[in-house]
C-alpha cells in the first residue's frame, strides 16, 4: 500500500503534464487492486506544492485573457482556460489523497477515481485545444484553485466544504452557459467534451458533499451551520450567480444550503 501513495506522491510532485497523468493512473490502479486500509498512508510528510510545466505563466485573475468564442483563436484562448482548470483538478483530487489521514477507505477510492477522471478531461480537451492550433502553456493562467488548496490544507472539513463545493460547483453554475455558446459557435465537438465533463462533475461535487457531512457527523457539527460559518469566514463577500440549482441538487445540496447560497 506504501507503493500505492507513493505513486500518488510521484504524480502530484512531477512537473510534466503527460508524466503526471500516467502516474496518475498507474496510482489509480494500484489502489484499485491492493484496497486502502482505514486511515490511508500518514507516516510521510505530505507534498507541499504540486509540480507544475513552466508555462503556462501564472498572472492574476484579472491578466489572464479573454476572447470571444466567435473565432478559432478566441475559443482556443477559453478552452486553454479550462484545460489549466483540469490540470489544477488533477492535483487537487490528488492532494486530498495523500494529505488528509484518518479517513474511512472509501475517502481514498472516492478522489482516486476523481483523480482519474480529471486526466481524461485534460487530455480531452488538450486534444481539441491542438485541433485549434495551440497547447497547454500557450497562454497565461491563473492560480486561484490551488491558493484554496493551500487555504484549507490544514483541515480535511474545510477542503471538502470548500474546494469541491464552491470552487469546483461553480463549474456546474458556468458550464451550460459555455456549451451554448459552443455550440453557437458551430464548436460541436468541444461542447460535447464539456457536457462529458458537466457529466462528471456532478459526481465530484456530490463526493464532496458525502464528504463534507461525514466530516461534520464525526465532530458532531450541523451541516448547514458549519457551512455559513465557513463561508463567512473564507468568502465574507458572498458568493455570485447565477447557480444551475438542479445541477447541484443532484450533486446534494439540501434546500437550506441552496436557500444560503441565494440568499446569503
Amino acid at each position: 500500500m506504501n507503493d500505492c501513495f507513493s505513486l500518488v506522491r510521484q504524480a502530484l510532485k512531477t512537473a510534466d503534464a503527460d508524466e503526471k497523468c500516467s502516474l496518475t493512473r498507474a496510482a489509480a490502479r494500484c489502489m484499485q487492486e491492493v484496497p486502502v486500509v482505514s486511515g490511508g498512508f500518514s507516516d510521510a510528510v505530505p507534498v507541499s506544492m504540486p509540480g507544475r510545466p513552466d508555462r503556462p505563466m501564472l498572472v492574476s485573475g484579472a491578466r489572464v485573457g479573454r476572447r470571444g468564442v466567435g473565432t478559432r483563436a478566441g475559443r482556443a484562448v477559453m478552452i486553454h482556460a479550462i484545460v489549466h482548470i483540469e490540470f489544477n483538478a488533477i492535483n487537487l483530487a490528488l492532494d486530498a489523497v495523500q494529505r488528509f489521514a484518518g479517513m474511512p477507505e472509501q475517502f481514498y477510492g472516492d478522489w482516486m477515481r476523481v483523480a482519474e477522471e480529471e486526466v481524461y478531461h485534460f487530455e480531452l480537451l488538450r486534444a481539441h485545444l491542438r485541433h485549434l492550433g495551440a497547447d497547454y502553456g500557450d497562454f497565461d493562467a491563473h492560480g486561484s484553485l490551488w491558493e484554496m488548496c493551500e487555504r484549507t490544507a490544514h483541515d480535511v472539513l474545510h477542503r471538502m466544504a470548500l474546494v469541491p463545493r464552491v470552487l469546483e460547483a461553480r463549474g456546474l453554475d458556468v458550464t451550460p452557459g459555455i456549451i451554448e455558446k459552443l455550440i453557437q459557435a458551430g464548436d460541436d465537438h468541444a461542447a460535447s467534451i464539456l457536457g462529458i465533463i458537466l457529466r462528471d462533475e456532478v459526481g465530484h461535487v456530490q463526493i464532496g458533499n458525502r464528504w463534507f457531512r461525514h466530516c461534520c457527523d464525526v465532530r458532531g457539527l450541523d451541516p448547514e451551520v458549519t457551512f455559513r460559518e465557513l463561508l463567512d469566514e473564507y468568502y465574507p463577500r458572498g458568493l455570485f450567480g447565477p447557480f444551475n440549482l438542479e445541477a447541484r441538487r443532484q450533486a446534494g445540496f439540501s434546500s437550506q444550503e441552496i436557500a444560503l447560497l441565494m440568499h446569503p
